[in-house]
């Protein structure tokens, strides 16, 4: 590596941090230098990543906090726990996400509160807790991990990709009001990316990893799925220094899905 690491001396809370996209990021930002407080809904998948990234970087600043995003007093503890593991917060990462795949017609009132409360509101809460001390950082940065698909229909998905524009819009609504703060709030939307979500769920219907690999070749420019590792390089420049002069900013990262 050459130079300063990109993250060096910052400190780094992501949701959804127990595996696939979150997980990656919080690998690359312990590499960058970084601090990272993993939040997710489960304690197992939070003490694998832990672990896991432990054994990859001995001397890794990492910590975990075990939180439904969508339980706001837990948000706000989840920061705490940070700054009492780290000292500050800099960086944010909302990546926690549910999915849902009912069609239009058939969705229940339970399945859009269900939905919405991890997806936008969980994002609000930990946004809330976390611009007290984002705003003492005096460069904080927030990235909102959104989809593609809040920008390019299909059929089955319209709860999860309804909530993910909303929170491209909430990510806009946060740079005007953050910017006199000095916070930055940026958002990705990831093309199909192979995480341990869709092995499992591929698995579980008796489809293997090979057969898997071979689909999403017309969900892209590039005719693959992107690791998790693909989509986090541009979570860290978001979040890094290096992306100084951007805010309100969409990223598309989607192996040119949005261009067909």
């Amino acid at each position: 590596m050459q130079g300063k690491a990109r993250l060096s001396g910052k400190s780094a809370l992501i949701t959804g941090g127990g595996g696939g996209i979150g997980a990656a990021a919080a690998a690359l930002f312990c590499t960058e230098g970084a601090s990272v407080m993993l939040v997710d809904a489960s304690e197992e998948a939070l003490s694998r990543t832990a672990q896991a990234i432990a054994r990859e970087q001995p001397g890794a600043r990492v910590a975990t906090f075990c939180a439904d995003v969508s339980d706001a007093a837990r948000a706000a503890a989840a920061v705490e726990a940070a700054l009492r593991s780290h000292g500050g917060l800099d960086i944010l990462v909302n990546n926690a996400a549910m999915r849902n795949y009912s069609a239009l017609a058939d969705v229940t009132p339970e399945e859009w509160h269900a939905v919405v409360s991890v997806n936008l509101i969980g994002t609000s809460n930990y946004c809330k807790a976390a611009l007290p001390a984002l705003r003492r950082s005096g460069k904080g940065a927030i990235v909102n991990v959104s989809s593609c698909y809040a920008e390019t229909g299909r059929k089955g998905m319209a709860l999860y990709d309804a909530t993910k524009a909303g929170m491209l819009a909430m990510t806009r609504t946060l740079a005007f009001e953050e910017t006199a703060h000095g916070i930055r709030a940026n958002a990705v939307c990831p093309g199909s990316t192979l995480t341990d979500f869709h092995i499992g769920r591929a698995q579980a219907a008796g489809k293997s990893v090979q057969v898997l690999k071979t689909q999403r070749q017309d969900t892209s420019l590039l005719g693959r799925w992107a690791e998790p590792r693909e989509i986090a390089w541009p979570i860290l420049w978001l979040a890094s220094d290096e992306a100084s002069y951007i805010t309100g900013t969409t990223l598309m990262v989607d192996g040119g899905l949005s261009a067909m």
